[in-house]
């Protein structure tokens, strides 16, 4: 119940959901975020597709979210910067899935016990119904232990 409720937290902040983006799906574990970006008035422009801003807006808070809920209060986890490429131009609905295993939270907890701070770097995609790629983008998330909660 609680991703659940998250999820429809999410779609009501105001940040996100001006972007047109909606979280479809949030495991219970906060593992998988699954996502979909409308062409609708909100998103077009004048050339009848969607926004730059809308799709990077779309994807940019994601996995910093979920490695936060995983990771909990102990762990202190920010973008440090993207690299975003627009492939094609995105003229209908994109979706993006957002996985994080049990392995990739092992090594950032090893990792971090090891250096006190990392830097982890994912992999993002906007894709159409078909699975062509619209949107691909290079996150390094910035992760610490959060010495405020010790």
């Amino acid at each position: 119940m609680r991703a659940l409720l998250f999820r429809w937290l999410v779609n009501l902040a105001p940040a996100y959901r001006r972007c047109g983006a909606r979280v479809t799906h949030i495991a219970k574990d906060y593992s998988l975020v699954k996502i979909k970006l409308n062409l609708n008035w909100k998103t077009r422009n004048h050339l009848n597709m969607i926004w730059g801003g809308s799709l990077y807006s779309a994807l940019d808070p994601i996995y910093g979210v979920m490695l936060h809920k995983i990771l909990g209060a102990d762990y202190y986890v920010v973008d440090k910067s993207a690299h975003i490429q627009f492939k094609r131009p995105a003229r209908d609905t994109v979706y993006g899935e957002f996985k994080i295993n049990g392995g990739e939270i092992d090594i950032i907890k090893e990792q971090c016990a090891r250096h006190k701070k990392i830097e982890r770097v994912y992999q993002l995609e906007l894709t159409d119904k078909q699975g062509k790629v619209h949107v691909m983008c290079e996150k390094t998330l910035h992760i610490r232990l959060n010495e405020d909660n010790k």
